[in-house]
């Protein structure tokens, strides 16, 4: 059961249905995680005005839900790993391939630099070290692109905490989180 209020299309108010409205345009559905940032309007603007922003990048859809999935299970957030294989699913990832981004890695090389980058921002709040930056730069990523990762990585933050801190039903296929390191 969810610690934080979970405003549904009953309860909102006419700023918050607009959003629903928008959301369920794109996505088919307002996702619960969703419903929760609408006690904030403004907060759910603002993650939606990043996430539109993150996705129209030069990182591929996979290798965004590669490092979702690194990251939601490092993070212990079991409502983003649930969603984050279903949409992983729909980018063509296979389960062997989700079984590897959730160990903090890939089956294709240059995404696998990706996925260990962006978990050593998370692990070293940002102050990556200069041999993790040369070797996301020698799987061919630019400096744009890191930055992108670095993006994905503040998004995925995000997300997981309010995840974690609401207690959010799951509203995808749900997926056990493995037990953490």
């Amino acid at each position: 059961m969810a610690r934080i209020n979970v405003v549904t299309a009953e309860t909102a108010n006419a700023d918050q249905k607009a959003l629903f409205d928008a959301i369920k345009a794109q996505l088919g559905m307002v996702p619960n995680f969703l419903k929760v940032f609408a006690n904030s309007p403004e907060s759910l603007k603002a993650f939606l005005g990043l996430f539109g922003i993150a996705k129209g990048g030069n990182l591929d859809v996979p290798t965004r839900e590669r490092i979702a999935l690194a990251m939601a299970q490092a993070n212990q957030c079991q409502y983003c790993l649930s969603a984050h294989t279903a949409m992983g699913r729909k980018a063509g990832l296979d389960a062997a391939e989700i079984e590897a981004n959730r160990a903090g890695t890939s089956r294709d090389a240059k995404a696998a630099a990706a996925v260990k980058f962006a978990l050593a921002l998370v692990e070293n709040t940002g102050d990556v070290t200069n041999a993790e930056l040369a070797a996301v730069r020698a799987a061919g990523y630019s400096d744009g692109e890191i930055v992108e990762i670095i993006t994905h990585v503040g998004l995925n933050m995000l997300t997981n905490i309010v995840g974690r801190a609401s207690h959010v039903d799951i509203d995808f296929p749900t997926v056990s989180l493995q037990a953490a390191a």
